[in-house]
């Protein structure tokens, strides 16, 4: 084992290459580039953040988190340089996918967080690049990178090395459009495997759902779905929906979504958009739409999102503005068209519908 993963360590840069180039290709085989909805500004996201990414923030952090680590802890270095090199590698990225999901669930519960994270929701399709869309700030906090410099230190060097391969390749399988774990749903054979390897890794039906518009297809989970290489996190924390399929085309990205110009999307705050009523625009505000009184309209049969966040210019149904926060929208159904008395309090025990708690208040 320890021979294997130090061939993934010192073959590291050429491996993370053929992982691209190996999913790249296969997304050309199934025709995904001659039907790709991909803007300037799209293209523009990813590749500024991959170079980023690659060539300063990674480079800069693990130099300053090593040299922190050395100047902290002086009695520390090479601690664990005789640890096997599969124990060192299963530890780093334990604690590595970790720190990864809560830092990547915290950028959905807090808006200003959110803000640097709201370009990788832009995609309106998935790509192996969709998993380099950020604001550049995001990477300069991600704990996971400033992991790779303490550890390193600690002596554990091939083995970060070697787990940065392996998580490569689920990473960027998660993202791209060579949707490798179809066959598995598809064949009745196969899914005892898929269930095994679902709770444990994460495939591209877990990720795909993260990045749906919404919850309306009962496929999409955007408040959900936060881990990076290992599903177990989800699972301990509550976050986990295993749909088993893949949203609709035209179910992926943020709703109502006013396409800000690369510029604004990736270095936001600094420069802000000129769309407005874009949550990184200069007139943006956020601020509770909520009211004493009900809706009253009459309803189609059909499937419906109740806000719960009180923040939705649509109220009372949901726009995306939960979106860096901590609730989410309620699915409801409507069986027999009528007009029905939708609370727009925020109070009410039975919501979506009135239950007069605004009397109350």
């Amino acid at each position: 084992m320890d021979n294997i993963l130090r061939y993934l360590a010192d073959n590291q840069i050429y491996l993370v290459l053929g992982i691209l180039i190996f999913f790249s290709a296969l997304e050309a085989i199934m025709g995904f580039y001659a039907n790709w909805k991909r803007s300037k500004d799209d293209l523009m996201v990813e590749s500024v953040n991959f170079g980023f990414l690659m060539f300063v923030a990674k480079p800069l952090i693990t130099f300053i988190s090593f040299g922190l680590s050395k100047f902290l802890f002086p009695n520390l270095e090479n601690a664990i340089s005789a640890w096997p090199i599969w124990l060192a590698g299963l530890v780093y990225i334990l604690f590595d996918d970790f720190t990864q999901y809560w830092y990547h669930r915290s950028s959905h519960e807090y808006k200003w967080l959110w803000k640097w994270h709201r370009a990788h929701h832009t995609a309106e399709e998935m790509g192996l690049l969709v998993s380099y869309r950020e604001a550049v700030w995001f990477f300069l906090f991600m704990p996971n990178i400033w992991w790779i410099g303490i550890f390193t230190y600690l002596g554990g060097g091939i083995g970060v090395a070697a787990a940065i391969v392996i998580k490569q390749f689920f990473v960027i399988s998660s993202h791209s459009n060579a949707k490798w774990d179809a066959v598995f749903y598809q064949k009745k054979s196969l899914k005892p495997i898929i269930k095994i390897l679902e709770r444990i890794f994460i495939t591209p039906a877990f990720h795909h759902g993260h990045h749906a518009k919404s919850i309306i297809d009962d496929i999409g989970h955007p408040n959900g779905n936060f881990g990076n290489m290992f599903s177990i996190w989800d699972q301990m924390f509550g976050s986990a929906k295993f749909a088993h399929a893949f949203p609709n085309s035209d179910n992926y990205g943020l709703p109502n979504d006013p396409k800000d110009s690369w510029v604004s999307q990736v270095f936001y705050p600094v420069f802000k958009s000129d769309k407005q009523g874009s949550e990184i625009s200069q007139d943006y505000k956020f601020e509770k739409t909520t009211k004493l009184e009900p809706s009253q309209m009459v309803l189609k049969e059909g499937d419906y999102l109740y806000c719960n966040c009180g923040y939705s210019k649509t109220q009372p149904f949901c726009d995306g503005s939960h979106h860096g926060t901590k609730f989410q929208p309620t699915k409801f159904s409507i069986k027999k068209e009528k007009e029905y008395k939708l609370c727009n309090c925020k109070l009410c025990k039975k919501s979506p519908f009135c239950d007069n708690s605004h009397l109350k208040a």
